[in-house]
């Protein structure tokens, strides 16, 4: 799946495509404004990624002590532009 096409899901679908990783719902979820199912499918990945979209999610909801404590563990940096973060956490996973 490339980033162009996961957008057009997300624009145009009720749900995450199925069989989709964990990753790619947390993706879809995020993108699509439901932050509370982001959040629930980010926090139980447990790897570098799952941190850095962790650390999103948290920066989104305005808790950017909790956001940084989730960097650190990603070994990531804040991108300002919450777009165009969602976009390189979206072209490492997929």
């Amino acid at each position: 799946m490339t980033i162009e096409e996961l957008v057009k899901s997300i624009e145009e679908d009720e749900g995450p495509p199925e069989g989709a990783s964990e990753e790619v719902r947390a993706l879809w979820y995020t993108k699509k404004g439901d932050w509370e199912a982001a959040h629930n499918v980010a926090q139980d990945i447990p790897s570098a990624w799952g941190s850095w979209m962790h650390a999103h999610l948290h920066v989104i909801e305005g808790d950017l002590g909790n956001a940084g404590y989730w960097y650190r563990q990603a070994g990531k940096a804040r991108i300002e532009d919450l777009d165009a973060e969602w976009r390189e956490i979206a072209g490492a996973v997929l």
